[in-house]
């Protein structure tokens, strides 16, 4: 006979333990200052920059069209338009291993009106520190092309001197992004100040960060802007679609179980909502589309999983008809526990290579998922359940009490 685990014990710990966590999720959003709402929910302009200096610029003359890409593999240039044969250069950075052999590379092609421009004694430089440039147009034309690269030990350089660069544009937040040696920072700028400032620029930014740190040092490797108007729609509509998503649910669980577990269902997924809004939170990480579908993805992950245990908790009681409520919980949530643990495990191992091999949003996303499933392995065994064996007993107590008031003492013979 397979062990039986006693959950039920661990009911009323979970639910305060749940309970903590969710009031430190509130408090960590006072002393914060509420999330780290990204460009999506909050009208302004958001650059990434990376102090990195120039290494290379191209520049193009020929017929048709040239453009040029980068990734971790290499630099490619596609050659395309009327008049000309469609051409894709590559230069895989294992081939080409140092700045100095790309460039040998590209000249090397003789590819007419293709000319590249390098910086002096950077060829020993290794290739896969190059960075790309959102700036510009990577179409490639007389106007040259600046390609950056990060210098190898390049001194650190503290948020504070980042600050006092842009003062002059008014109020604007700057964030730390990953190690200090890469030298990358997000930089927010609010709808009001950029009207303030009669529609500040990107370039604006970049000129301010370049008269401090001197010219073609910074790499812009996001820039995005997003009105008050959209903000505050799509702020709107992210509201609304978590509200008729817990709607749906109830409204599925009413009809497939009793409104007990219905209730329960929907606690548990609201409890993970909560959980993964208080990680994000006390991590500061970017509030943005990305969240808010990592946030649906959880609350589907996490009702199916609910679903099968109620499942299995239907059929174990009509099995077991005489037995105690409770025990029909342990038994149940004991016999899926395999099943749970062996999903979840799976699931997350193809997540845990999201975040790994990710950088940005993506990882984030990844992030987010993994707390996510924790918590809705979690709250299924001992908030869903735990809600329904407390529903249960509080029945049996209001029927104990009826028959009870219902009873005649019989009087005692004088």
């Amino acid at each position: 006979m397979k062990r039986i685990v006693h959950f039920s014990k661990a009911f009323f710990p979970a639910a305060i333990l749940s309970a903590v966590l969710i009031i430190l999720g509130i408090i960590g959003y006072v002393i914060l200052g509420g999330f780290n709402l990204g460009v999506d929910f909050q009208a302004g302009l958001i650059q990434e920059v990376q102090f990195a200096p120039t290494a290379f610029s191209l520049t193009y003359t020929g017929l048709g069209n040239a453009s040029v890409s980068m990734d971790r593999a290499g630099l490619y240039i596609v050659i395309s338009g009327s008049g000309v044969e469609g051409t894709t250069h590559s230069f895989p950075y294992a081939e080409y291993g140092t700045i100095g052999a790309l460039l040998g590379g590209i000249r090397g092609k003789n590819v007419e009106g293709l000319a590249a421009a390098e910086e002096p004694s950077l060829g020993s430089i290794p290739s896969l520190s190059l960075i790309q440039s959102a700036q510009g147009n990577p179409l490639l034309s007389s106007i040259p092309y600046v390609v950056h690269y990060l210098p190898p030990n390049a001194p650190a350089i503290g948020i504070d001197e980042v600050r006092i660069a842009l003062v002059s544009l008014g109020t604007v937040s700057v964030q730390v992004l990953g190690e200090s040696r890469e030298r990358r920072f997000m930089i927010r700028m609010e709808d009001r100040e950029v009207n303030n400032k009669e529609g500040v620029p990107a370039e604006k930014i970049i000129s301010a960060l370049e008269t401090n740190f001197g010219s073609g040092g910074v790499a812009v490797t996001r820039s995005d802007y997003v009105g008050s108007r959209f903000s505050k729609q799509l702020t709107d509509q992210a509201g609304l679609l978590m509200g008729l998503t817990l709607l749906l649910i109830l409204i599925y669980s009413s009809i497939r179980f009793k409104p007990q577990f219905a209730i329960g269902a929907v606690l548990a997924i609201a409890h993970d909502a909560l959980i993964m809004v208080t990680f994000i939170t006390w991590n500061m990480m970017e509030f943005n589309t990305t969240t808010i579908a990592a946030i649906l993805t959880i609350l589907g992950y996490s009702i199916n999983d609910t679903i099968v245990i109620f499942d299995r908790i239907r059929e174990t009681r009509r099995i077991y008809p005489d037995d105690s409520f409770v025990n029909i919980l342990d038994r149940s949530l004991s016999e899926t526990l395999g099943r749970t643990v062996i999903t979840t495990v799976t699931t997350m191992l193809a997540v845990l290579s999201l975040f790994i091999f990710t950088t940005g949003s993506m990882r984030d996303f990844a992030l987010a998922l993994l707390v996510g499933m924790v918590s809705g392995v979690y709250s299924t065994i001992f908030i869903a359940s735990g809600f329904t064996s407390f529903w249960e007993r509080a029945v049996l107590k209001r029927r104990a009490k009826k028959t009870t008031a219902g009873t005649v003492p019989v009087p005692s013979k004088a």
